[in-house]
């Protein structure tokens, strides 16, 4: 029998909370392991637990929603950080995946989204709500993004991929595309990260961004 997907909830309103744990542990591969009411308590409760993923409030006491994703993801390279919030304004989207999160979701579509959201992310991809993609875009073009592009020694085929993996396409689809099996895709997939030091699929698609692979039309 596989192992459940587990999950900690972090958010200031218990109510919240509560509904969230009823939606997912309907779900029989997915377990709720704890609960956290602000920042401080998700990072020592992520520490202590370590789950697949962390639900995580932006705006909550103690310590935001921003500082505790950072800390979780430089303490914890395996658990997964998927923000949960009432902000869709572009500035929130981007200090997200400036901080290493690995989803975004709104909390008007949490009942449609989230589940969806956590099996995404925990497979080592990125969730955005389906207007995000366009705010980065957007972002990219009114040329709103932090850094210049690193340069890199990537090859045509790894840049192939890291332009296929950017765009949201998953493995199976890319290795349609390009006449490669799944799992070299993912070896592929893998090595790029490796070259360029990136550890997220969302940090894939800003380096995108950045060296000019995915345009505003994409």
């Amino acid at each position: 029998m596989p192992e459940k997907l587990t999950v900690l909830l972090a958010d200031d309103h218990a109510v919240l909370r509560a509904g969230l744990r009823a939606l997912l542990s309907a779900e029989p591969d997915i377990e709720v392991v704890g609960e956290a009411a602000d920042g401080q308590e998700a990072v020592a409760l992520a520490e202590r637990l370590r789950p697949d993923v962390v639900v995580m409030d932006i705006s909550m006491p103690k310590m935001d929603g921003l500082r505790a994703t950072r800390q979780i993801v430089a303490r914890l390279p395996d658990t997964k950080v998927l923000v949960l919030t009432m902000h869709a304004e572009e500035q929130y989207l981007l200090q997200v995946l400036e901080a290493g999160g690995a989803g975004y979701v709104l909390k008007n579509s949490a009942d449609t989204e989230l589940l969806e959201a956590l099996r995404v992310v925990h497979r080592g991809q990125a969730y955005l709500y389906p207007s995000a993609t366009k705010m980065l875009l957007e972002a990219y073009r009114k040329g709103d993004r932090p850094g210049e592009a690193r340069e890199n020694n990537l090859t045509e085929r790894e840049e192939e991929v890291l332009k296929l993996t950017a765009e949201g396409y998953s493995n199976t689809e890319i290795a349609g595309r390009i006449y490669l099996s799944p799992k070299t895709v993912d070896t592929y997939r893998q090595r790029i990260m490796e070259k360029l030091g990136l550890h997220h699929r969302a940090e894939l698609v800003r380096y995108a961004l950045e060296r000019g692979l995915l345009r505003p039309e994409a």
